[in-house]
């Protein structure tokens, strides 16, 4: 039976975007962090169910290399395992909310800050701050940040991790919601820098916000 979606589906997806399938599951969940009467607790246990399933589904797109291990019944088993360390960045403020999802699949897995904010002039993110391993441009990069609208910010973000000497290609980009003015915008600066994403919205309004939307997502994570 299919499943009736109200998502967004360009024509024309670019190769590096990828979404989550689109159950009536994920719809209903959907559904409950898009409802504006929908209190602070029910939105962050329903949002963090998404972002599981999106942490979950960047992993799968991870290098990896054969790995041989002997079973408890003596066994062997051609298996693999992950090519390299990984560890998360998060946007500030709102990608910190993804943090606890990628720990509850990656075990002790580092993770990096850029703390970004909209210059009111010239509508422009503005670089603060950033801390990461020090060894960063060796590993792979699960870039954190709920909401891909104009893409502005995001793209900043890529363009700090390639200064620290992270390859485009070592970069996966997880959000929740995506516009396709942003994707657009986002992958035609960075082609090989792969993106996942929960849902793709209609499109932004004349204040760049994305709509439908679900409002601002910090603001319904952390404010009471």
């Amino acid at each position: 039976m299919s499943v009736k979606t109200s998502q967004t589906t360009p024509a024309a997806l670019p190769p590096s975007v990828f979404t989550l399938s689109p159950t009536a599951q994920l719809e209903a969940l959907y559904t409950i962090i898009r409802d504006k009467t929908t209190s602070r607790g029910d939105f962050i246990f329903y949002s963090d169910r998404i972002i599981r399933l999106l942490v979950e589904e960047g992993l799968n797109h991870l290098p990896v290399v054969p790995k041989t291990v002997q079973t408890p019944t003596g066994s062997t088993y051609e298996g693999v395992g992950y090519e390299g360390k990984i560890c998360g960045v998060s946007i500030l403020r709102a990608g910190e909310a993804m943090e606890a999802g990628l720990r509850e699949v990656c075990r002790s897995i580092r993770i990096g800050k850029i703390l970004l904010q909209r210059d009111e002039e010239t509508t422009l993110p503005k670089y603060y701050y950033s801390k990461f391993p020090e060894d960063i441009a060796s590993r792979s990069v699960l870039l954190l940040d709920p909401v891909l609208a104009s893409g502005g910010s995001s793209m900043k973000a890529v363009e700090i991790l390639k200064e620290h000497g992270v390859p485009e290609e070592r970069i996966i980009f997880i959000n929740l919601i995506s516009a396709p003015e942003g994707l657009k915008a986002f992958c035609t600066k960075y082609p090989t820098v792969r993106v996942i994403t929960g849902w793709i919205d209609k499109g932004l309004n004349e204040k760049s916000y994305i709509l439908p939307g679900l409002g601002d997502f910090g603001d319904r994570r952390y404010c009471l």
